[in-house]
């Protein structure tokens, strides 16, 4: 192997490559990079048999070859090197010789010959969503995905083929979030879609799939996710760089009945002036539920976020707020209401209610209007008093 290619692309290669690359000592090989040339490109591939990433960098290629280096090692390395220079690799036996302006290494590899496989997709796409607009979907719905391997379908997202539509949802069983998203002829081959989503109304994709897919999607321009689907694999594309995944078994609970389909109170107002308050009701707050609760005085026009405690004294914020339906007092955990308040992208918030006792609603507004919009959707338990 012998090839030049820039900095910045093989910089940014490693970076989507090593955060995948497994922890453990029983099969070493994992632990590293593979390094293969293709054609004109420089492919690095990383996997931890769960999820598997292969970035393609392109390079002016004088000799074939491929070698596994150590991705620790690999990803300090080029962390550190000086800016602007271009980077020159030369395989030598069982060493990778890197040369960066007057910065230079030899790393000790492991033959690419037991490097497990990578799946490739055998389907056409599925899907092609702006990686933009599926970064802000993520970004909504990873709040409430569950830690806890005691359920693995809740450590997923679980993703709901309908005729128009995506929902995309997670639950820890404390709180809910839901995104419909739109789907038409654009971003969809719906001929295909179709008879997928008849053969399979739903899958769960394990949330660390996603979280490594946010750091590959470009924050910077307008560049698509294209997505397929087979038999216990999903497969991403963008730009450069190809992630596949194992689907999660399981059914995932029927979520769609806990969410209730109207409310009786409605309070709309300032999403900065909520979350300054919640969060400082949070620091009086007691118990490890951090309770806090919300007073509605509908006749007033106000809210009243407050809490106490035997320990820290008593706090309470009054804002006034726009209130459609009767007063009402619930008691909330103070992070996850106020989880659901950070995810909200609008200047405003509606906060939906029926009782002190039943599911509560967050939604975002559209700022021309003042309507309630309907594609995003957090549900938060609270806390029986």
């Amino acid at each position: 192997m012998k090839l030049i290619c820039t900095q910045e692309n093989f910089k940014k290669a490693i970076y989507f490559c090593e955060r995948v690359v497994s922890k453990q000592n029983t099969l070493p090989i994992l632990n590293n990079i593979l390094f293969e040339t293709d054609k004109s490109r420089l492919r690095l591939s990383a996997t931890n048999l769960e999820i598997g990433i292969v970035a393609k960098v392109g390079a002016k290629v004088e000799k074939e070859g491929k070698i596994t280096i150590p991705a620790r090692l690999i990803s300090n390395f080029s962390a550190n090197l000086p800016q602007g220079e271009n980077v020159s690799i030369e395989m030598a036996d069982q060493s990778l010789k890197i040369k960066s302006g007057s910065v230079k290494a030899a790393i000790k590899g492991i033959s690419a010959a037991d490097f497990p496989l990578i799946p490739r997709k055998s389907t056409e796409f599925l899907l092609k969503i702006p990686g933009i607009e599926l970064k802000n979907i993520l970004s909504k719905i990873m709040i409430s995905v569950a830690f806890n391997e005691a359920r693995p379908e809740l450590t997923g997202i679980n993703i709901i083929f309908g005729a128009r539509e995506l929902f995309f949802a997670s639950t820890d069983s404390f709180r809910l979030s839901e995104y419909r998203l739109k789907i038409d002829e654009k971003n969809c081959n719906m001929e295909n879609y179709k008879a997928f989503s008849e053969k399979r109304g739903n899958i769960i994709v394990p949330a660390a799939t996603f979280q490594e897919l946010v750091r590959i999607i470009p924050a910077d321009d307008d560049k698509e996710v294209k997505i397929a689907i087979e038999e216990g694999q999903i497969f991403f594309e963008v730009d450069s760089a190809r992630l596949v995944s194992r689907l999660i078994n399981g059914k995932y609970p029927e979520y769609k009945h806990i969410m209730p389909k109207e409310f009786k109170t409605r309070v709309v107002g300032d999403k900065n002036s909520i979350q300054n308050a919640v969060k400082m009701a949070s620091i009086f707050s007691s118990g490890k539920t951090s309770e806090i609760s919300l007073k509605i005085d509908a006749g007033a026009k106000k809210i009243i976020v407050g809490a106490k405690s035997v320990e820290a004294g008593e706090n309470s914020t009054e804002l006034k707020f726009d209130i459609t339906g009767p007063s009402q007092e619930v008691i909330f955990n103070s992070r996850y209401l106020l989880d659901g308040i950070n995810t909200v992208s609008t200047q405003q918030v509606a906060i939906l209610l029926n009782s002190a006792a039943t599911p509560v609603g967050i939604k975002e507004i559209d700022e021309k209007s003042g309507e309630v919009l309907g594609d995003y959707t957090y549900i938060v338990m609270p806390i029986k008093n």
